[in-house]
């Protein structure tokens, strides 16, 4: 009899750059396969569009089953599996429900000025400046950063600290010890400035989720600090890295940078096309079945863990036709890297908004926008959970544009006949002319660098 086969390492190496591994579209010729990471039980691994649809919305897939087993993961700390990803309905949708109306579409579209207006400040300051910068250290972590702070009510002193966090929970080369203390710091730290909001309440998402926590006694303070975690990591450090890898992309097709500077209305298309093209996330929790479930023509045992790839579904070509292309005006199906279902991402209004306004702005106020070190000279962090560049040297013209956040266009003004269209929802339930070399960049002292 022969012996089943040895089952893959996972994660894959992603390459070249944010690029997902060529093996996935081997992968995606075959049913499910076995996969082990460095930590845990053997998994399963779905590649295809349908399949890795089908486990992240399907219920009979939980999140929660992992909690307390020795769940597939890359580092050896078991409590990799926390906070809303622990949790499956109704507790998931209770905990969700603190803040989900704080960050839905309609909200976030209120707040699309003032994150004009921050990025406008970062641009002022980079053109008065002039070049070569470092994007990452000059934009591209501190817009999000402090977009998200002030949704939080994190005081402008603390943002710092805040990114420090997020880096050292996702770089994967933390020790156990380090990312123990860093936890502990953290939740002292959110533990007093939800004290702060308890004695002086305001318009923030900490004060939200104690106004939430008086009408419901259910919610938990343990509720509350795993929520602040989650906001902590999806609401900025994603973004960050994504908006890095969106103007990558764009670096190296200067035609199709020049089109969207040209034809803004294009903007929100070409942010949908790139957050498909893109693989920002190297692995996501398991999913365990909670009965026996046909999946990819393989029987999936109760109780088995099932890992998705979403970089590999997101070009699977049978729903994206060339999906190896990068494609800025494409219609469609909406990608996965939002994921779907119960666990949609909570801040995909927020994150959609923000790579729209970094687009819009950077585009128009830094004309002749280049690499300002050969393109093979960049380097990555693909050791932990998020993909990311360490620093991204530009330069660019003497300014041409203007600091008017007036002149960006209506949201109705936004939309291209045939182009896909951005989702309001999910859909199911809901409960990221090549230049010759330059000069190397100084980096300021905003942020630190990348681990």
């Amino acid at each position: 009899m022969e012996s089943p086969p040895e089952p893959l390492t996972y994660p894959f190496r992603p390459g070249p750059g944010p690029l997902p591994n060529p093996v996935f579209a081997e992968l995606r010729e075959r049913p499910l396969v076995r996969v082990r990471m460095a930590y845990g039980e053997e998994a399963w691994l779905a590649t295809r569009y349908a399949d890795v649809k089908t486990v992240m919305s399907d219920p009979r897939f939980s999140v929660a089953e992992a909690v307390g087993r020795d769940h597939p993961r890359t580092h050896p700390l078991a409590g990799a599996v926390s906070g809303m990803f622990s949790l499956d309905p109704p507790e998931h949708t209770r905990v969700r429900g603190l803040v989900s109306k704080e960050l839905s579409a309609r909200r976030i579209a209120g707040l699309r000025d003032r994150a004009n207006q921050l990025a406008e400040g970062l641009l002022d300051r980079m053109v008065e400046e002039g070049g070569p910068v470092d994007l990452v250290d000059r934009f591209a972590i501190p817009f999000p950063t402090a977009m998200l702070c002030n949704l939080l009510g994190v005081p402008d002193e603390d943002h710092r600290r805040f990114w420090d966090w997020a880096v050292g929970k996702l770089s994967g080369t933390a020790t156990d010890d380090e990312l123990r203390t860093e936890s502990e710091e953290f939740v002292s730290y959110v533990v007093a400035l939800f004290e702060a909001r308890r004695r002086e309440p305001r318009d923030d998402l900490f004060s939200c989720v104690l106004r939430a926590r008086e009408a419901d006694s259910r919610v938990t303070e343990k509720e509350m600090l795993a929520l602040a975690g989650d906001l902590l990591m999806a609401g900025f450090l994603t973004v960050s890295h994504q908006i890095a890898i969106c103007f990558h992309q764009l670096l190296l097709r200067p035609g199709e940078l020049r089109r969207l500077r040209d034809r803004p209305a294009l903007i929100p298309a070409a942010v949908e096309e790139l957050l498909r093209y893109v693989q920002l996330i190297n692995f996501l929790p398991p999913r365990y079945a909670t009965e026996d479930i046909e999946l990819g023509e393989v029987l999936v045992r109760a109780g088995d863990p099932v890992l998705v790839a979403t970089a590999a579904a997101n070009r699977d070509p049978a729903v994206f036709p060339d999906g190896e292309e990068l494609r800025l005006d494409r219609s469609g199906p909406p990608h996965l890297g939002f994921g779907q279902g119960t666990h949609y991402c909570l801040g995909a209004h927020l994150a959609r908004m923000e790579l729209q306004v970094s687009l819009e702005t950077v585009l128009r106020r830094l004309p002749g926008l280049r690499l300002a070190v050969p393109e093979d000279e960049l380097r990555w962090m693909t050791g932990g959970m998020v993909l990311g560049l360490r620093t991204l040297p530009v330069t660019f013209d003497a300014d041409q544009g203007t600091s008017d956040v007036d002149r960006c266009t209506s949201d109705a003004d936004r939309g291209t006949p045939g182009a896909r269209s951005v989702p309001d929802a999910p859909p199911g339930p809901v409960p990221g002319e090549q230049p010759g070399p330059g000069p190397s960049c100084p980096r300021s002292s905003t942020y630190p660098a990348h681990p």
